[in-house]
């Protein structure tokens, strides 16, 4: 049973709407390839798929985008492109969902990142390809992020950072959102890679998955207690002011001061888990920015992750999803 009672859900997603994030990251595009496997191929021991069809989906930061969008949210967003068909294929998925492409800077050095994910007709999946340059913007194409950055986090409510470690997110660009959020007394929001843990400090929150908080604080994550423990380490590794441990079927952990929050995963079937951090992500960012407390933006997180990992791929949720998980609540 949730804390967050269908009648509050109501009020702080009755905000959606007029609240404006900024999502900065590492934008990509998801390709599935899908069909059907029925034999081994005699020339290797790997499954033969018979092509059925292919779907294309905005994923990474832009994924974040989409699930602000999806809420009702107002979303800017802000990542690097390369001049190729991957790119405008993204940004043609952008528009698709309501969600500009001015922001995104072309770096024809560099392929837009993608993602080719070969899967069953039982979303099961048989192998992946990257397409990617991870090495950190630099010169020029940061210049322009850190231009677009200083202006867009001057009329948002809240900036997201989705750090998916293909070179977007510098030194530089989160220190200059930390700046910017300190200074305009606006949350700042870190989905993180550990490889970049020292870039983090002084960012409101950040949302480590409980690998991620094993790595960075060599503390095992089984039991609330271990959860707990490791939050409060990982808080004092980063120097950040709160930390969201989200734990799969276990729920999430939000260390908020001295409080440390448990929340239960809710019950529902899990299909797939690409991109549920960018729903929990998206979903604190624009409940925060529509009045929500921490602990409350938690919680409407922890429900709309419950019914994104139903769905295949990056999934979004409407607001009506949403709060119907408020009423599943009610009756049990």
């Amino acid at each position: 049973m949730s804390s967050l009672t269908l009648a509050r859900a109501r009020v702080l997603t009755s905000g959606f709407d007029s609240a404006s994030v900024v999502v900065l990251g590492d934008v990509m595009v998801d390709q599935f390839v899908v069909g059907h496997v029925d034999r081994i191929s005699p020339e290797a021991p790997v499954p033969v798929v018979l092509f059925d069809h292919e779907e294309y989906r905005a994923g990474g930061a832009a994924n974040v985008a989409r699930n602000v969008r999806a809420l009702g949210g107002r979303v800017r967003l802000l990542g690097v492109v390369g001049g190729d068909d991957s790119g405008e294929r993204l940004k043609r998925e952008l528009a698709a969902g309501g969600i500009g492409t001015s922001d995104l800077v072309e770096d024809r050095s560099r392929p837009t990142t993608r993602k080719l994910r070969v899967v069953t007709d039982r979303n099961q999946q048989v192998a992946r390809i990257d397409y990617e340059s991870d090495a950190e913007v630099a010169g020029d194409v940061e210049r322009a992020l850190a231009d677009r950055l200083s202006s867009l986090a001057e009329t948002a409510r809240v900036v997201v950072v989705s750090d998916y470690l293909k070179g977007v997110i510098t030194r530089r660009l989160v220190r200059l959102a930390v700046d910017t959020g300190s200074k305009r007394a606006i949350p700042v929001l870190i989905d993180p890679k550990i490889p970049h843990i020292d870039y983090y400090a002084g960012a409101t929150l950040i949302t480590p998955n409980h690998h991620e908080a094993e790595i960075a604080t060599h503390v095992r994550v089984r039991t609330d207690h271990e959860a707990a423990a490791a939050a409060r380490i990982f808080r004092e590794r980063t120097s950040c002011d709160r930390v969201l441990i989200t734990r799969g079927e276990h729920g999430m952990c939000l260390l908020d001061g001295t409080r440390t929050l448990h929340l239960p995963a809710m019950g529902r079937e899990v299909s797939d888990v690409t991109g549920a951090g960018d729903t929990v992500i998206g979903t604190l960012a624009l409940a925060l920015a529509a009045g929500a407390t921490i602990a409350e933006a938690a919680e409407l997180a922890n429900h709309a992750a419950g019914v994104v990992v139903a769905r295949f791929g990056p999934a979004t949720l409407t607001v009506e999803e949403l709060l119907k998980t408020f009423q599943e609540d009610d009756r049990r």
